[in-house]
């Protein structure tokens, strides 16, 4: 089984990832683990090139995304799952999906935040775009 665990570095992604690991024996044999962080493009201004280099920002968002991914990285090492680690630049919901797609993702596992409008007051505006947008299973955290 892949799992594809969306991971922002809140305490409810973290919560994600212990689900994952405290019910390992859900999954038939032992799941292949992909971690998976999405950075928000930052906004294109004009003449922003002449102050910021690619590199930067490329740096930037990796630098973002291994801090998100450094506590789940840990719980996973500590129990043992073997895992990957992803970071991806674009809108989180279609990107978690389109990534899940092209890996072959048999499960998307997402911490529920719940902090989005009044809409989604009991499930994040990530997780409920996830649910909609996803053609496979997807597992919300709270």
């Amino acid at each position: 089984m892949k799992i594809l665990l969306a991971v922002d570095g809140s305490k409810n992604s973290l919560d994600a990832v212990k689900c994952v690991i405290e019910h390992g024996d859900w999954y038939q044999g032992t799941p292949e683990v992909e971690l998976l962080y999405v950075h928000l493009p930052l906004p294109k201004l004009p003449s922003m090139g002449k102050v910021v280099s690619h590199a930067q920002i490329d740096r930037y968002y990796r630098e973002e995304g291994e801090a998100a991914l450094a506590q789940a990285e840990k719980l996973l090492e500590r129990a043992g799952v073997r895992h990957r680690t992803a970071l991806l630049v674009g809108k989180p919901a279609e990107t978690i999906v389109k990534h899940a797609r092209a890996a072959r993702a048999d499960l998307i596992v997402v911490g529920n935040q719940g902090r989005g409008a009044v809409g989604n007051l009991l499930i994040g505006s990530v997780a409920s775009r996830v649910l909609q947008l996803a053609d496979l299973p997807v597992m919300l955290v709270k």
